[in-house]
């Protein structure tokens, strides 16, 4: 019963964003518990703060996902970022490395870089969103900086990972520079 509602789910995920759920039926078909905590995680990547701040949780979930190197999931990435009605633009700026011309998912994707390098020393992108947008939104960026890198690699332990070298934003193609 459990696994036949959560290949339910993963369908409908899957043909909403034109997305290849193949690797999630595999983990729901070897252990219902494991289907279960892939489906809760988007309780962490999907957790976006304040409305005025999506652009900086699409920044930092872009970035972190594709420290992780993984074309579809970098799409799907992409997908959600426009459903949340982020600049196509600033995308695009984004994944090219023009940060500066990115604005705030250029912000919100430097701070993931900074978070993710492992570094200690103070993160003045970090600073800046919680000056801009608040605690909620640092939040937010930092859910996603930390938990963007989990499906790449995931994917890639169970073979089904796929290198990212470019990804589309509304038909346009952007060659992804980090």
């Amino acid at each position: 019963m459990i696994r036949s509602f959560l290949h339910s789910g993963t369908r409908s995920f899957g043909k909403k964003f034109d997305y290849d759920v193949g690797y999630m039926h595999e983990v729901i078909d070897a252990s219902s518990k494991a289907g279960i905590a892939l489906t809760l995680l988007p309780m962490l990547t999907q957790y976006k703060g304040p409305e005025e701040a999506r652009a900086v949780w699409a920044g930092a979930l872009l970035a972190s996902t594709l420290d992780g190197d993984c074309g579809p999931c970098g799409q799907l990435v992409v997908s959600f970022a426009l459903e949340e009605g982020v600049d196509e633009d600033a995308l695009l700026s984004a994944i090219e490395g023009r940060f500066e011309e990115a604005g705030d998912v250029g912000l919100g994707f430097q701070f993931a870089q900074h978070t993710i390098s492992g570094s200690y020393e103070t993160n003045t992108f970090g600073d800046t969103i919680r000056t801009r947008y608040g605690k909620q939104a640092l939040i937010a960026a930092s859910f996603a900086a930390g938990s963007g890198r989990f499906y790449p690699v995931f994917k890639r332990g169970l073979g089904e990972g796929q290198a990212c070298q470019q990804l589309t934003v509304n038909g346009r193609i952007g060659k992804v520079a980090v």
